[in-house]
């Protein structure tokens, strides 16, 4: 079963006055990246909440994100103005290095800020009941996340069961083309052979160089090594466990190398085509492999 990097996943749940909500997004990365943003208050929990993420999702550029809110109908909200200050002071510096536009909405940008509001009732730092709250929270978002994973998983594995299917389509007429390739290159030798005046060859020697000649172009064992490395592909998809990216990533690279011998090898016009097709679909392959998990 493949899951992909790219995912997204959101909880919220109310404690006392307050409404925590965690976010949770990964995209493609070869190791575990995880960036979090969460209130001070929170800070005590950090690693343990990486530990957990890092646990859960493997690998992948991870963005976790909590965001508290006041409940208006508890506790009175109040604007941390002297940290909107702060926020407000980085924002214009960034974009004056950046050379980009401060935003045209400084409410919507500011407001949704770590602790941009708080509630009077709120203390400066949280009880256990609320900590246990941001846990479950987290834990929500990274079952939503996993399973945003999982499906986008099904939809890579149908994307390569068509393109291993559309190699094995290729390797399956590659051997109409051998035995007209191997006699056109007869042909073509003896042919130049005979343009030459005043040559004479020995036939049977003619026919040992022809033989070595036309078993260093064989290319039986890169078909079969090429069809084996098709059906181990598709079985490694199948597995239960996740997080064959890597391994998929190493066997395209394996197809990838027989194929090009292939090219190398093929002599014929026709043959070349036919690998050309095989590198295409291969290529789409590895493009999609590296969002595997």
């Amino acid at each position: 079963m493949l899951q992909s990097m790219t995912g997204f996943g959101k909880a919220s749940a109310v404690v006392a006055d307050k409404k925590i909500t965690a976010e949770v997004k990964s995209l493609n990365s070869k190791q575990a990246d995880l960036a979090v943003r969460l209130p001070q208050a929170y800070r005590e929990i950090e690693f343990e909440l990486r530990a957990a993420i890092t646990k859960r999702l493997q690998r992948g550029k991870i963005d976790l994100w909590i965001h508290v809110e006041p409940i208006v109908d508890n506790a009175a909200a109040i604007i941390n103005v002297p940290l909107l200050q702060q926020y407000k002071a980085q924002i214009e510096a960034a974009a004056t290095t950046l050379n980009i536009a401060t935003p045209t909405d400084w409410y919507a940008t500011l407001l949704r800020l770590p602790d941009a509001l708080k509630s009077e009732s709120n203390d400066s730092e949280a009880d256990e009941d609320e900590l246990q709250v941001v846990r479950q929270v987290v834990e929500q978002a990274l079952d939503e996340l996993v399973a945003f994973r999982t499906q986008e998983g099904a939809r890579l594995q149908i994307f390569f069961d068509e393109k291993i299917a559309a190699i094995g389509q290729l390797l399956d007429i590659v051997p109409q083309y051998e035995q007209p390739r191997v006699e056109k290159i007869k042909a073509r030798i003896i042919e130049a052979l005979e343009k030459i005046d005043a040559v004479k060859y020995d036939n049977n020697r003619l026919e040992q160089e022809l033989i070595f000649y036309i078993e260093k172009l064989d290319i039986s064992e890169e078909k079969l090594r090429l069809a084996n490395h098709l059906k181990y592909f598709t079985a490694t998809m199948c597995e239960e466990a996740v997080g064959q990216g890597k391994k998929l990533g190493f066997i395209a690279q394996e197809m990838g190398r027989e194929i090009n011998t292939l090219g190398s090898k093929a002599n014929q016009a026709e043959l070349q085509k036919v690998v050309v097709n095989m590198k295409d679909h291969l290529e789409q392959i590895k493009e999609q492999v590296l969002n595997v998990l």
